[in-house]
């Protein structure tokens, strides 16, 4: 653990932490990104609004989110997570309430935007470099936890969410989510967080190498395997956020009826949690490149499954949704095993940008592929981008063992 970490290691429990953190994960989640899924068609109905611009609103806030995380890494690295997940209560709050009482699409917009910056502090990426700074080097077992937790987000708020609607309408479900955000999030991590003080960034570079020009060869192969982690992660988003709105329609395409392809994509979500709960069992036993590894190699099998249109189609979902559920570890892990906990959020601030902002776009260009050129193409696009991931991360690998070696006298 570096001297940083040190002088921030908490007094709470890192267990309470973690738990808080996964709780509130659960809860920001299920009521800013998954939200959608069950109020877009009774908003649509109630309101007379197009439900491509309600969906829509929806990418919109995640190119906010998108656009505002550099600077609420930079936030979290110079201040420490907890005032900033706390103003992620408030916003989404916000967010939720005009929600409730937006009379026009422009007022709805408008409280995606408030969603969107709310997500942008109070999401994973946020909740990672909190966990970073915190915990450090150690912060990887509960980076790993929280995920486990945040799997469940659809699972609890989608049934609840369908309730609420059911009893109160979906502007007094908007209502209610907004209020938990109040009184469940905010106490939260006001109280369970701990507070953090501001420690100075190393103004010399902590390697000590006598020989400036090899100094800077590092810096510049640094700069490069930071590229591209932020690369595969962003292809990984691209990937996952593509499927999750496709995957019904990719599936129908090959003959299934709706129930049997809503059957077959319910295995994602099991697969997810499944995946990361044995990364949970086995991650002391190997470097978190190795987690990314296993991703990109899954997420290949099950795409390229799909798209060989295979007799067993579970057996590829399966692969995929092993796949994406390591990337969600993997995301907030290889980053701080490569690059350290001193910069962590700050670095994770701007991994998210390109990342989110390609998320928000990906399923619009691949709705435009699959009208005009059809689902075996879409698929076979999808296959292309994870051949390319995969490159990517042999060439992280290649790199940092190569960045390992010169360091070592």
């Amino acid at each position: 653990m570096t001297s940083e970490a040190a002088a921030l290691r908490p007094s709470r429990g890192k267990g309470v932490v973690i738990t808080a953190l996964g709780v509130t994960q659960i809860l920001a989640w299920g009521s800013s990104y998954y939200l959608l899924a069950v109020l877009a068609g009774p908003i649509a109905a109630d309101t007379g609004w197009p439900l491509s611009l309600v969906v829509g609103a929806l990418s919109l806030g995640v190119v906010v989110a998108g656009l505002a995380s550099p600077k609420i890494g930079r936030l979290i690295q110079d201040r420490g997570g907890r005032p900033v997940l706390m103003g992620s209560a408030v916003l989404i709050a916000a967010g939720q309430g005009v929600l409730a009482v937006s009379p026009d699409v422009l007022v709805y917009g408008i409280g995606w935007l408030l969603l969107g910056l709310g997500m942008g502090a109070g999401l994973y990426d946020a909740a990672f470099a909190t966990l970073g700074r915190l915990y450090g080097l150690g912060g990887r077992h509960a980076i790993t936890t929280m995920t486990l937790f945040g799997g469940f987000a659809s699972t609890v708020c989608w049934p609840l969410s369908a309730f609420l609607v059911d009893q109160l309408g979906w502007r007094g479900a908007c209502a209610t989510y907004a209020a938990a955000q109040v009184l469940l999030a905010f106490p939260i991590y006001a109280f369970v967080l701990p507070r953090e003080t501001a420690v100075a960034r190393p103004a010399v570079d902590r390697r000590g190498s006598r020989d400036p020009r090899q100094s800077s060869r590092d810096a510049r192969a640094v700069g490069l395997l930071f590229v591209a982690v932020a690369t595969s992660i962003t292809i990984s988003s691209v990937i996952s956020a593509t499927l999750s709105v496709h995957l019904l329609t990719i599936l129908q395409s090959r003959g299934m009826e709706l129930g049997a392809a809503v059957a077959l994509g319910a295995l994602v979500g099991p697969c997810q949690v499944g995946a990361r709960a044995i990364e949970m069992g086995l991650s002391r036993f190997h470097h978190p490149i190795w987690t990314k590894v296993a991703s990109v190699a899954c997420v290949l099998a099950g795409v390229l499954g799909l798209a060989l249109d295979i007799p067993m189609v579970a057996i590829a979902l399966v692969f995929y949704g092993a796949g994406i559920g390591l990337e969600s570890i993997a995301r907030g892990t290889v980053p701080l095993a490569l690059f350290g906990p001193d910069r962590y959020a700050e670095l994770m601030g701007r991994i998210a940008f390109p990342s989110l902002v390609a998320q928000a776009i990906a399923p619009t260009i691949a709705a435009i592929g699959l009208q005009r050129t059809g689902p075996d193409e879409t698929l076979i696009a999808i296959v292309v981008l994870a051949l390319v991931n995969c490159a990517i991360v042999a060439l992280v690998f290649l790199s940092y063992r190569s960045l390992r070696s010169r360091s070592q006298p």
